[in-house]
């Protein structure tokens, strides 16, 4: 390998760190990439299990003296975790190729309501991120002399670098490591809530009459209003268990084939998996009797409580390998975070919400400018709340509820409009529409409860980002509506001054003559007002033209392997388009494509190739020229064709740019301005 072909530094640490560009090339691809059901429990069921270890503890703890109704407490989450697990299985169901809460809201309220769903669940996954972490680092600490709490922050930080540079690596590379962690968890906290009911089995029938005792006690206290706030504030702020429920209708994309089956077996799994939990775990800080102590978790209060006749060795043998497995799995919870959270991004950039970088993969097909993204968000989090579980546990969970309620609303409104039609639609009705009314009065209680007390933090952020949405889809709105009058010049080029003298198809073309090879984004206004433009200025200085299309792989294109054969098809179809049209004008003329996930860096394999077949060739590129160049209009807009330019001339490959000025109030202009 030549010096030029050598991958330089900063390439080799990459592949080092986060591993070499996956081949698109391979038809096993989506295969390999695909999880099974249990590989989906593991990475999409971190976060709603890994909630345990601090949603029943805020519902415990907000209960105070009245600790023993944590019983019933208990009882209505494992109720609702099976009511939201039920109504998302029908989502799954309905949107085979994904159906998160900004998919549903799109497709059946409204698309502004879809994007107010989708803003609300990337503020939710970028809480998820931190929460998750720094009850993370609250477990491990929980272990440690609080004089050395003072690290906690610094390892919380850590621990998103670590999770971040895991998903720039892929989706299955990350989610096989988790396994261990998880299935560590799973065992030792199964063990613990076996054991807490095993050894008090005979106590039975007298923690049933304390908790009829309370409930009367309570009620004659508080009166029936009263009882029922407080069981319903107990609820709310422990509404953080349900989180993470949404990510298998999210991430269906990444399941195996058959992805309904795939997605509703992941869905039991997880509803099952956290509903026990969450009730054992009640269950089990009633049965030991535990309270709340400063600097450490419920759980590892309990643990201790548990092992306290057990021999020394034994008992905190079991405590620590507890509670590591809980640390371990907080940290790796954020997996749901990173993993649901860029598709979120990708899926609203596509739609033109958000910037359409959001919507590129790296070479590891995944969205790296969204993992980027969330974990920025995270770090900011973190440093500002210094990791304060008590404070994040207060802006967590409202914006979750927000979907959850817009995508029960979505389908309670497609099963009533498709009665005619569809096959048991009163059952299904009734599933989403129970769903509807537990989420709409979660969130109702979760806004009032939290409010005051810092909620209201996160509906003005999620507020922001919807503004942001807005602005950002006007403005691609404007820019479509002008770049569509260049497409009045599909068909009409002969009003351009081509010329008309068809080429002879056996003359084959003269490689020593002087070439132009046109970069093309598809056969539009775009790609013929580039071609006119370089005609008008260099007429006959050329003899061949090649056309140059790469087609990207984002997150529109990477869901099923048919989706990535249509992208070849439709390539070779629309580069021969400008191939034949000029062949028409008396002009040889090839066709060329390839896909990748970068346009930038795939035109730099083919360039060496295509000069050496045309040694002298020239490339162009077509650039938007818009009146006023603002930081917000390069935040929106790729400028690939400047990257470009300087990676060719490092080459020595000759490009040249041909701008393409487009502005508000030139209905009637119809040829491309050149500047």
């Amino acid at each position: 390998m030549d010096d030029e072909q050598r991958p330089g530094f900063g390439q080799r640490l990459k592949n080092i760190v986060i591993g070499e560009g996956v081949n698109l090339g391979d038809r096993s691809l989506f295969h390999r990439l695909s999880l099974i059901a249990f590989f989906a429990w593991v990475g999409l069921g971190a976060d709603g299990l890994s909630s345990s270890c601090y949603g029943p503890f805020e519902a415990f703890a907000a209960l105070g003296e009245h600790s023993i109704l944590a019983l019933i407490v208990g009882l209505m989450t494992a109720v609702t975790i099976f009511v939201i697990a039920a109504s998302y299985s029908q989502i799954i169901e309905l949107f085979p190729d994904g159906g998160g809460g900004y998919f549903v809201a799109s497709r059946l309220l409204s698309p502004k309501l879809g994007m107010f769903s989708g803003c609300a669940l990337i503020i939710d996954y970028v809480l998820t991120i931190t929460l998750s972490i720094a009850s993370g680092a609250d477990a491990i600490f929980s272990l440690l002399p609080v004089s050395l709490h003072a690290w906690k922050v610094p390892v919380a930080i850590l621990g998103i670098v670590l999770i971040t540079v895991m998903n720039l690596r892929g989706v299955k590379e990350s989610v096989q490591f988790l396994v261990p962690v998880f299935m560590v968890f799973v065992l030792t906290h199964a063990f613990a809530i076996i054991y807490a009911v095993v050894v008090h089995a005979m106590d039975g029938p007298a923690v049933a009459a304390r908790l009829a005792q309370e409930v009367q006690v309570s009620h004659a206290e508080l009166g029936t209003f009263g009882l029922a706030a407080l069981l319903l504030r107990a609820y709310s702020m422990g509404a953080g268990t349900y989180t993470g429920l949404e990510a298998v209708s999210n991430g269906l994309p990444m399941l195996r084939e058959p992805r309904v089956q795939t997605g509703k077996r992941t869905m039991l799994y997880m509803a099952a998996s956290l509903a026990v939990t969450v009730l054992g775990l009640m269950t089990a800080y009633v049965l030991f009797n535990v309270r709340v102590e400063e600097g450490k978790t419920l759980n590892a209060t309990l643990f201790g409580a548990m092992t306290a006749s057990w021999s020394p060795g034994m008992g905190q043998g079991f405590i620590l390998v507890t509670l590591a497995s809980e640390a371990l799995l907080l940290f790796v919870a954020a997996q749901t975070g990173f993993l649901d959270g860029p598709r979120v991004l990708s899926n609203m950039a596509l739609d033109r919400w958000l910037p359409g970088r959001f919507s590129v993969l790296s070479d590891r097909l995944v969205s790296q400018n969204g993992i980027l993204c969330f974990s920025f968000g995270a770090l900011v989090l973190m440093l500002a709340s210094q990791g304060n579980v008590s404070h994040l546990v207060v802006l967590y969970s409202i914006n979750v509820f927000i979907t959850f309620v817009l995508s029960q609303a979505g389908m309670v409104r497609h099963w009533w409009q498709a009665r005619a039609t569809a096959r048991a639609w009163r059952r299904k009705l009734a599933i989403n529409g129970i769903g509807l009314l537990v989420t709409a009065s979660i969130l109702c209680s979760v806004v009032i409860v939290k409010f005051d007390e810092g909620g209201w933090i996160t509906l003005v952020v999620t507020s922001l980002l919807v503004a942001l949405a807005l602005v950002v889809r006007r403005h691609y709105d404007d820019v479509g509506r002008m770049v569509r009058k260049l497409d009045l010049l599909v068909g009409r080029t002969e009003a351009f001054g081509l010329p008309v003298e068809p080429l002879e198809e056996e003359t084959p073309p003269s490689r020593q003559e002087r070439t132009a090879v046109l970069l093309v984004g598809g056969y539009n206004g775009l790609g013929i007002s580039s071609l006119l433009s370089l005609l008008k200025y260099h007429g006959r200085n050329f003899s061949n033209l090649v056309f140059l299309q790469v087609g990207v792989v984002d997150a529109s294109v990477f869901r099923r392997p048919e989706d990535l054969e249509a992208l070849k098809t439709r390539l070779a179809a629309q580069t021969g388009k400008y191939a034949d049209l000029v062949r028409r004008h008396g002009f040889h003329a090839e066709a060329v494509w390839a896909v990748g996930t970068d346009v930038v860096e795939e035109v730099v394999k083919l360039a060496p190739a295509l000069s050496g077949q045309y040694p002298r060739a020239v490339f162009f590129g077509g650039q938007l020229v818009f009146k006023e160049d603002s930081f917000f209009e390069r935040v929106l807009h790729n400028y690939q064709s400047f990257s470009l330019q300087r990676s060719l001339f490092r080459m020595g490959i000759p490009f040249e740019l041909i701008p393409l000025r487009i502005e508000e109030g030139e209905e009637e202009e119809e040829k491309p301005e050149a500047v």
